[in-house]
């Protein structure tokens, strides 16, 4: 269906990415974009779009210049607020809106972008205090059905072919600042006590982290940890989900971060959580209940969380079932999508309702 063909009582989004390296704010836009499009019409403008989402191009962004009816354009990064509010100086009836998971003080130009904007979305308390500006706090939110615990864990473990009989995995970028370095020296350190377990890091490296990645390999061979310290390398979403069923334990190590949306899925595939504080670590996990938090870059600290759970797998089972219930109750996709719609809706008339009746997929042409 051609954007300018909506009935223009409808509500509209559009949802820009523009970045031409997949990323965790890639990721969580993929997520969240084809559940607001259930709930209001929208389009997607870049590359990897997702199913479920009407795409557009940038004849069918010029087509809707000095349209009537207002536009929501939900930025994400910088470049996407800067075309948003030169789209709107030149005659584009945009609302603007900026989601900021960043947890540090914000350079001068992002600052006067913030300050453009009609509504601001913050994904924690924390970087909410870093806008200077009224921010509404809205959690990321994962898709609890594709990120479900296997039917059988021990099942999925297998059908990979590694060695022993449980998983812990750290995934994301491989670089310093996701803490993978701090990973791979725990693994060394814990597995030759634990022979039932496989150590992966599921995730791509970038050229300019291909030296760090190296050293990695280095220290785990010199370990003699080659066949147990498994680096995957970037996989298609689906495979992605498919190694986390396949965790008993999921590491995350980051040293600084955003939100950390790998948090919420490894709680949502039920394996058992061990958490650096960064991040939405503190606003996620209720510390020794649903996971175990460790200061940020403290290799001693992360091999004191995850032996225990390496000796005895029952309670690593359990507090991933607690986890779990926690991601559904507090932390789920339509959570997220249906509160960011309630901010487009004190920007624009909103009726409510789902809209899965309309056609979404495929480019709006």
């Amino acid at each position: 269906m051609p954007i300018e063909n909506i009935p223009s009582t409808d509500p509209q989004l559009i949802v820009p990415n523009l970045h031409w390296r997949y990323s965790g704010v890639t990721a969580t836009n993929r997520m969240v974009a084809p559940k607001l499009a259930h709930i209001l019409s929208a389009a997607w403008l870049g590359p990897d779009a997702p199913d479920d989402i009407a795409r557009m191009g940038a004849a069918d962004l010029f087509r809707l210049w000095r349209r009537r009816t207002p536009l929501i354009w939900h930025a994400r990064r910088n470049n996407e607020m800067i075309i948003g509010v030169v789209l709107r100086a030149f005659g584009w009836p945009l609302k603007l809106v900026f989601t900021s998971a960043a947890q540090r003080h914000h350079t001068w130009i992002t600052r006067w972008l913030i300050r453009r904007m009609d509504a601001i979305i913050a994904t924690s308390d924390v970087s909410a205090s870093y806008l200077k500006r009224a921010a509404t706090v809205i959690p990321h939110g994962v898709d609890t059905d594709r990120y479900a615990p296997p039917a059988d864990r021990a099942a999925a473990f297998a059908e990979a072919g590694l060695p022993g009989r449980y998983a812990i995995g750290c995934f994301g970028r491989v670089r310093a600042q996701k803490g993978t370095d701090l990973f791979v020296e725990a693994m060394c350190r814990l597995l030759p006590r634990y022979p039932d377990f496989t150590a992966v890091i599921v995730g791509a490296v970038a050229p300019e982290q291909r030296a760090f990645a190296n050293g990695l390999k280095q220290r785990i061979e010199a370990a003699g940890l080659a066949a147990r310290i498994v680096i995957t390398g970037e996989l298609p979403i689906e495979q992605v989900r498919r190694w986390y069923q396949r965790l008993m334990i999921y590491a995350f190590t980051s040293r600084n971060e955003g939100f950390g949306l790998t948090l919420i899925e490894a709680m949502s595939v039920g394996a058992a959580l061990v958490a650096s504080r960064a991040g939405a670590a503190d606003l996620v996990v209720e510390d020794g209940v649903t996971g175990v938090l460790t200061p940020p870059g403290d290799t001693d600290a992360l091999v004191a969380a995850i032996e225990p759970l390496m000796r005895d797998v029952t309670a690593a089972s359990a507090m991933g079932a607690r986890g779990r219930e926690r991601v559904v109750a507090r932390f789920s996709l339509d959570a997220e999508a249906s509160r960011i719609a309630e901010v487009y809706r004190t920007l624009v008339a909103i009726a409510d309702g789902s809209r899965s009746t309309r056609p979404t997929a495929g480019p709006l042409r």
